[in-house]
């Protein structure tokens, strides 16, 4: 029987070969997910987040910092 170690270090690779399978999927979908934010999503699925609500809220949010960007840039551009 291999050691507790080995075992997790398959899973760690695993792990590791899936988010690059999935951020592969991401890049050509166009989903601008880099591998940090793609882990963190898929782990809160895993812990029972609803995948829609989830999707929900990251687009939700990337419009907000739109927002914040484009006031930022104005308020340089007037300075």
């Amino acid at each position: 029987m291999p050691p507790a170690d080995g075992r997790e270090d398959e899973k760690q690779a695993a792990a590791r070969q899936a988010v690059d399978i999935l951020h592969e999927i991401a890049t050509i979908l166009n989903c601008h997910l880099d591998r940090r934010a793609l882990s963190v999503c898929i782990s809160m699925v895993e812990q029972g987040v609803n995948p829609e609500a989830l999707a929900n809220v990251v687009q939700y949010l990337r419009r907000e910092a739109q927002k914040v960007n484009f006031a930022n840039q104005a308020s340089a551009s007037n300075q």
